[in-house]
């Protein structure tokens, strides 16, 4: 781990104030809350920030609370995933959330790491934690991707493209593109409210640029809406192993229906794609449909038909299609 410089916010302000300072870039400065992600990278050398920026001790207890009403949700940022994940509202009202968060991770991990890191943690490709792999454009822009011809079993097979194919790992994302949440931002220029479906970018030619976030952006709060389909809603992960691994193919459901006819669907897939994503054909497939068997294979199917894939990775469009179908079949016979 290299040489850096650690300091204690005192308040959101003084996070933003420190983390922007001239010449600030995510390279030379960065939150600490949980840490469970940016110190595994630090000791790997993978990420070599000058600075880092204390905000676990931040006494503003907007950023620790868990607000519900009629509403819907306002989850502050250092909330950690136990603490949502096992909170008793959450799993009745807004499951998806409860289960993506308890199918991460270990314990221990969840105790620790906080709701606004775990959007921003940085993918698992070797490739890129490996820093003796000098080709990795999302580490090393310009240089190439060594996964293109490499092992690429768990790599994503959506939104990839010449220059990165490294999948986000995370699970609550995928919770929160379902549910339509927005982000809560504090900035240099103040504060702002962006759609969590805009939060992170495709790589594209750039993919050391994950997200849409700026120097000194502090993310402070989720806001979930409430509506009829928060209930029925549900996270189904598949992977190697039954607990702490990442997904090979997974979906958040949540359905609003009218008998046995889906009067809205919401899908997102994980383990996949390069961000989290939004199966927006599958739902189009489905909207004022019964939810059937083979109904659900024609949106798995509408979900997939974009996919590229390569040598190792091409198992993940039919586990994915068959994640979503028993996903929405799952959904379909919750009882709420």
């Amino acid at each position: 781990m290299r040489p850096f410089i650690y300091s204690q916010a005192q308040n959101p302000q003084d996070a933003v104030r420190q983390g922007a300072a001239p010449g600030g870039t995510a390279a030379t400065a960065q939150f600490l809350a949980g840490g469970t992600t940016l110190i595994d990278l630090m000791k790997l050398d993978v990420m070599q920030p000058q600075t880092l920026v204390d905000i676990k001790k931040i006494s503003d207890p907007t950023l620790r609370r868990i607000d519900a009403n009629a509403q819907g949700l306002r989850i502050g940022a250092l909330v950690t995933m136990a603490e949502l994940g096992e909170n008793e509202t959450i799993k009745r009202e807004y499951p998806v959330l409860s289960e993506s968060l308890v199918l991460a991770a270990s314990q221990q991990l969840r105790i620790m790491a906080t709701l606004g890191g775990n959007v921003l943690q940085r993918t698992r490709c070797p490739y890129f934690r490996d820093v003796s792999y000098t080709e990795c454009n999302k580490r090393n822009p310009g240089s190439g991707c060594t996964a293109l011809g490499g092992i690429n079993r768990l790599h994503a097979v959506l939104g990839a493209s010449e220059a990165c194919i490294a999948a986000y790992p995370g699970d609550w994302a995928q919770a929160l593109m379902v549910l339509e949440a927005r982000v809560e931002v504090l900035g240099p220029r103040g504060t702002r409210t962006i759609a969590f479906s805009d939060l992170h970018k495709e790589p594209g030619t750039t993919p050391h640029i994950e997200t849409n976030l700026e120097p000194g952006d502090l993310i402070t709060a989720f806001t979930v809406p409430a509506g009829p389909h928060t209930r029925r809603s549900l996270y189904l992960k598949i992977r190697d192993r039954e607990s702490y691994a990442f997904a090979l193919t997974s979906a958040a459901i949540a359905l609003d229906m009218d008998g046995d006819r889906a009067r809205d669907v919401r899908i997102a897939i994980g383990g996949v794609a390069t961000k989290p994503w939004r199966a927006r054909e599958a739902e189009t497939a489905l909207r004022g449909q019964v939810i059937n068997e083979a109904n659900a294979k024609r949106a798995a199917e509408a979900a997939f038909a974009d996919a590229k894939t390569l040598k190792h990775n091409g198992f993940k469009v039919r586990l994915g299609q068959e994640t979503l179908i028993r996903a929405l079949l799952q959904a379909r016979s919750m009882e709420i």
